[in-house]
């Protein structure tokens, strides 16, 4: 079996997981656009990304992308989140918990599936993770991250 073929076939395996559980663009479009709505008037988030979104068609639109390709493995994201989280000034570990706190909340509004709700949660909060250490690995450099000094 040749890489391609094995991807291609775990890729197909992802979606029809996903199906499985209910996961669709339908319900990924209604996740993102009802998270945003709570990001938008959010104190601590809202600011931020009022900041840096002028027109939230685009934007919505391309989270879902993020988020299809997250969980049904649509393929359709193009982009580099950490570059762009690099870039946003004072991101702290607080940030990161409101983000999750309004995720967690809108999943558990959005989505009725129990394993699709834990897989939304999951991936979050790898993501979450992930950002934060990318963070303070570019603000102070491994060393200070295991010292415990560099923060997000």
């Amino acid at each position: 079996m040749t890489v391609t073929t094995y991807a291609e076939q775990a890729r197909a395996r992802k979606a029809s997981d996903a199906s499985g559980m209910g996961i669709d663009d339908l319900l990924i479009s209604r996740l993102v656009e009802r998270f945003y709505e709570g990001i938008r008037v959010h104190e601590l988030l809202g600011p931020i990304f009022e900041r840096r979104i002028a027109d939230w068609g685009p934007h919505l639109a391309r989270m879902k992308d993020f988020w299809a390709s997250i969980a049904i493995e649509s393929g359709r994201f193009r982009g580099n989140p950490m570059a762009k989280h690099i870039a946003i000034p004072r991101l702290t570990p607080a940030h990161f918990t409101a983000w999750l706190t309004l995720w967690d909340e809108t999943v558990s509004d959005v989505v009725t599936n129990e394993a699709a709700a834990d897989l939304f949660h999951d991936r979050a909060r790898r993501i979450a993770d992930s950002l934060q250490t990318g963070i303070a690995l570019h603000n102070g450099g491994l060393a200070a991250l295991q010292k415990g000094e560099v923060r997000c």
